[in-house]
C-alpha cells in the first residue's frame, strides 16, 4: 500500500524544524526561524488576558469578530487607503499560513499554473500541491535579487491561474519597486490572472523605503488576495491571527475554502489585535528603527567575518553566501555549523525548485535581541 499521496512527494519534514531541533540539541544560538525573542505590546498582552477573562474562549464568528474586521478595514484605510467593507470585504484567518493555502484552494485547479517568486516560503510549494496546481518559478538572482519582468512575463502560459507575490520577500529581503509591482499589474490584467500576495512584512521596511499594497494599482482591486497577519508586527507569532482582504467575490472564494480548514480560531487574540491595529504611528516607527538596527548590527558582523552580505530592505532575514569562507553547499554548511560554532542558520536552496542559485547562500534572522545576535556572531569567529 502506498504510504501517502503523491502530492505530499517532496513535502518532508520543514528545514525549520529540523534546524530548530538542531538548535535545541546543541544549545545553539537560534538564528534559523524567524520569530523574535521578545513579547509584543504590553498593552496588547493585557487586552487578550483581559478578553480570556471576559469569557472570549468560544468559537468566534467565522470571517472574524467584528471589532477585528473593522480595524482591519481600518488599517487599510490608515496605511494605504484601500477601503474594504469589514463585512463583506475582510476574513480573519489562523494565520497567513492559513490564508495563502485557503486562497489556492479556492482560485487553482487540478492542472493550473501558479507562479511564485523563487527563493519562496516553503508554505507555497505545499498549498499549490494540495491545490492541485503546478508551481513555476521565476528567481530573483544573486546579488540584487531584483524581478527581471520579462522572465515573469516569458513564464505565463494558457494553463497560469495565479500570480502568487510576496513583498517584502522572504527569503531575500527584496521590496519590490514602483516599476516591478506596475509590470506584475500589467501581466496580471493582460492574461486575466488572479494576485495572491502576501504582505505580513508590509511594517519592516527599512532605509526610508514603503510598501505598497498590488491591490492599491489601477485595475487590481477585483483580482487581488491581498493577506497579511498580526505575528510580525506586533511579535506574538504563536498567536497565528492573519487576515485577507479583496473584493467580495474573492473573500467568499477564500472564506468556502478556509472554512473547512480551521472553520475559526483564537478568540481572544482576536480582540486584542483589533486594539494594536490602531496603535499610534510611533509604535510602527519605532518597529522598523529598532529592527533596521538590529540588521545593521548582524550584517555589519557577518561581513567582518567575511561572508559576503545582502543587507535586505525589509523582513527580519540577511542572505550571505558563504563561497568567501571556503564553503560551497549551504546544507551541508548548515548542518555542520551547530556542532562547531553552536549558532543555527537555514540553507536556501531548500526554498528553490532548482537549487543551483541557492546553494551558497544562507539565511540569517536578525529579529532577536542585540546581546543574542552580538553571541551568535561571537561564536561565528570559530569559524
Amino acid at each position: 500500500m502506498r504510504a501517502h499521496a503523491e502530492r505530499l512527494d517532496g513535502l518532508g519534514t520543514t528545514i525549520f524544524a529540523e534546524m530548530s531541533a538542531l538548535a535545541v540539541a546543541t544549545g545553539s544560538v537560534n538564528l534559523g526561524q524567524g520569530f523574535p525573542d521578545r513579547d509584543g505590546p504590553d498593552s496588547l498582552l493585557e487586552d487578550a488576558i483581559a478578553a480570556i477573562r471576559a469569557g472570549a474562549n468560544q468559537y468566534p464568528p467565522a470571517r472574524g469578530v467584528p471589532a477585528l474586521r473593522q480595524a482591519i478595514a481600518d488599517h487599510q484605510k490608515r496605511f494605504y487607503d484601500l477601503a474594504y467593507d469589514p463585512d463583506t470585504q475582510v476574513l480573519v484567518t489562523t494565520g497567513a499560513t492559513e490564508a495563502v493555502a485557503a486562497a489556492l484552494l479556492a482560485f487553482v485547479e487540478p492542472g493550473d499554473e501558479v507562479i511564485a517568486l523563487e527563493p519562496y516560503y516553503d508554505s507555497y510549494a505545499a498549498g499549490i500541491a494540495f491545490a492541485g496546481g503546478r508551481r513555476v518559478p521565476v528567481t530573483l538572482r544573486a546579488p540584487s535579487y531584483r524581478l527581471d519582468l520579462d522572465e515573469l512575463r516569458a513564464a505565463v502560459t494558457p494553463r497560469t491561474k495565479v500570480l502568487l507575490i510576496n513583498s517584502p520577500h522572504n527569503p531575500t529581503g527584496t521590496v519590490l519597486t514602483d516599476l516591478e509591482l506596475q509590470g506584475i499589474c500589467d501581466i496580471a490584467i493582460e492574461h486575466d490572472l488572479v494576485v495572491i500576495t502576501d504582505e505580513v512584512y508590509e511594517h519592516l521596511v527599512y532605509d526610508g523605503l514603503q510598501h505598497r499594497p498590488l491591490a492599491s494599482y489601477d485595475g487590481m482591486a477585483d483580482r487581488t488576495v491581498s493577506i497579511s497577519s498580526a505575528g510580525k508586527t506586533f511579535a506574538v507569532t504563536g498567536w497565528k491571527i492573519g487576515w485577507v482582504t479583496g473584493s467580495p467575490e474573492v473573500v467568499t472564494a477564500v472564506t468556502t475554502a478556509k472554512q473547512f480548514l480551521t472553520f475559526t480560531s483564537g478568540a481572544p487574540f482576536q480582540p486584542a489585535v483589533a486594539n494594536a491595529l490602531a496603535l499610534g504611528n510611533d509604535y510602527f516607527d519605532a518597529l522598523r528603527a529598532d529592527l533596521q538596527s538590529r540588521r545593521d548590527l548582524l550584517a555589519t558582523g557577518l561581513a567582518d567575518l567575511d561572508f559576503e552580505v545582502h543587507r535586505p530592505a525589509g523582513t527580519y532575514f540577511i542572505t550571505t553566501d558563504i563561497r568567501p569562507l571556503g564553503h560551497t553547499d549551504g546544507i551541508t554548511f548548515c548542518r555542520m555549523l551547530p556542532e562547531k560554532t553552536g549558532v543555527v542558520a537555514i540553507p536556501h536552496q531548500v526554498f528553490y525548485d532548482n537549487p543551483t542559485p541557492g546553494r551558497p547562500l544562507v539565511r540569517w534572522a536578525f529579529c532577536k535581541q542585540p546581546e543574542v545576535l552580538q553571541e551568535a556572531l561571537n561564536r561565528l569567529q570559530k569559524l
